[in-house]
């Protein structure tokens, strides 16, 4: 499901950027001379509309499906995890075993002597 989630927004803001590309802020842009005929076949009023309300509805569209994504994307996480959005009560931590009499190589610490009492 992620998956799909992020293949949709993808697209979607693949679209919204060639929508954007093709305005331009003053109203002429590329919208006004697209194959030298978007006169005959709409008006140059027409096709900024358009572009426009395009460009409203693709952002919508963005903003919905991150929105969205947040309640069919799983919270799953793994055991050696951290950060936010972990559960400190599902993260196991090592436990240090304490070592076998015996087996321990470094010297052991000989107490301090002790001063005579007075």
């Amino acid at each position: 499901m992620t998956t799909l989630f992020v293949i949709l927004i993808i697209v979607v803001s693949a679209v919204l950027g060639l929508i954007v590309l093709v305005q331009n802020p003053k109203g002429g842009g590329l919208a006004g001379n697209v194959a030298g005929f978007s006169n005959q076949l709409m008006g140059v009023k027409q096709t900024t509309d358009v572009l426009e309300k395009g460009t409203w509805i693709f952002g919508g569209l963005i903003a919905l499906l991150c929105l969205l994504s947040v309640f069919f994307i799983s919270n799953t996480t793994t055991a050696n995890a951290s950060g936010p959005g972990v559960d400190p009560t599902k993260v196991t931590v090592p436990v240090q075993q304490q070592p076998q009499p015996g087996t321990n190589l470094q010297p052991t610490p000989t107490p301090a002597p002790v001063p005579p009492a007075k």
